[in-house]
């Protein structure tokens, strides 16, 4: 439940690019699960479209490099994709959802958890 280093050399470049035009966004979404009652914003991206979380964006609309999804620790936890023994690494990995979005990449064999800080307004 770390940024991996493999990440940074492969992906962090793009995922950097659309971070900056989607940033925004990202945040009032994790507002947003927050207000509803839902711990844990997490927000899948992947070059494909995928069934985990709800479709914020596509890159055909936004010019992005990734779909990006809107989903929360518990639908990670009902589809197996954190197991309830590794329950408290990841909430002990987990960062303020005000300062962090937490991100799940998504590639081919490849799924990680990133957290890239929100820009400073």
């Amino acid at each position: 439940m770390h940024n991996d280093p493999e990440l940074s050399g492969k992906y962090l470049g793009t995922i950097s690019q659309d971070f900056v035009r989607v940033a925004d966004t990202l945040k009032e979404a994790s507002y947003q699960i927050r207000t509803a009652g839902f711990e844990y914003p997490i927000f899948p991206l992947c070059k494909e479209e995928q069934p985990i979380g709800q479709m914020l964006m596509a890159p055909a609309v936004n010019g992005t490099a990734w779909f990006y999804y809107a989903s929360f620790f518990d639908e990670f936890l009902q589809r197996g994709l954190i197991t309830p023994d590794k329950v408290d690494d990841f909430k002990a990995a987990y960062k303020d959802p005000d300062e962090f979005c937490c991100l799940f990449v998504v590639d081919q064999q490849f799924t990680n958890f990133v957290f890239i800080p929100f820009p400073e307004d």
